[in-house]
């Protein structure tokens, strides 16, 4: 019979923290996707609505309206579109650092979809005019109202940034961990990967 291992303290994890190979491919894939629709779903936007009124639908609760944003939301910022890009690559860089010990499948989620919607609103910044890292970013949804009235006109890349936002604060609060584990209630950690664990013990 073959000891297993002693943990590190405080760890139950026999890895050491390395990336979880299915962690990183769910999160390179949501990212992904949600880049992909982002791309699309402004190509539709500049080849259907251009030169065009607002498209109502749903019976006005959202209305299909092209607009070119140089700053954040509101037009925040218009006047500094270079730094919208310097911020982009800064969280992108972030988002690969925290994939380097990545085991969470739920955060692999949240950070995919931070990381497609990053790189949509990125491209646009880049690629598209008026010049390279000054360009303005594709918009077009608006809801109730056809111009923004209300809520900001936005983009794929933009919803797919508040859920992904939104799932990391979620996650935070239940604590949940980007490295597989979870906080207990009197700040120790366990192990929340039980399969792990139980073939860890038929192993010993």
């Amino acid at each position: 019979m073959t000891a297993a291992p002693p943990a590190e303290p405080g760890r139950t994890d026999p890895d050491g923290g390395k990336a979880r190979p299915r962690a990183v491919a769910i999160l390179a894939g949501v990212a992904l996707v949600a880049l992909l629709a982002d791309l699309v779903t402004k190509h539709l936007a500049l080849a259907g609505l251009t030169d065009r009124e607002p498209v109502r639908i749903l019976g006005g609760l959202i209305y299909l309206s092209l607009t070119r944003n140089s700053g954040a939301a509101w037009s925040i910022g218009a006047d500094y579109t270079w730094v919208f890009p310097l911020i982009t690559i800064g969280v992108v860089g972030w988002i690969v650092w925290m994939a380097l010990r990545l085991r969470s499948l739920p955060w692999a989620i949240s950070l995919g979809l931070v990381l497609g919607g990053a790189l949509g609103n990125l491209t646009d910044r880049i690629f598209r005019a008026p010049a390279p890292f000054h360009g303005h970013v594709v918009d077009m949804i608006s809801v109730f109202g056809p111009y923004g009235e209300y809520f900001p006109v936005f983009n794929l890349a933009d919803s797919s940034l508040v859920c992904g936002v939104v799932l990391a604060v979620l996650l935070e609060l239940t604590g949940r961990q980007r490295d597989g584990r979870r906080a207990g209630g009197d700040g120790a950690t366990g192990d929340a990967d039980a399969t792990a664990g139980a073939e860890q013990r038929e192993r010993a």
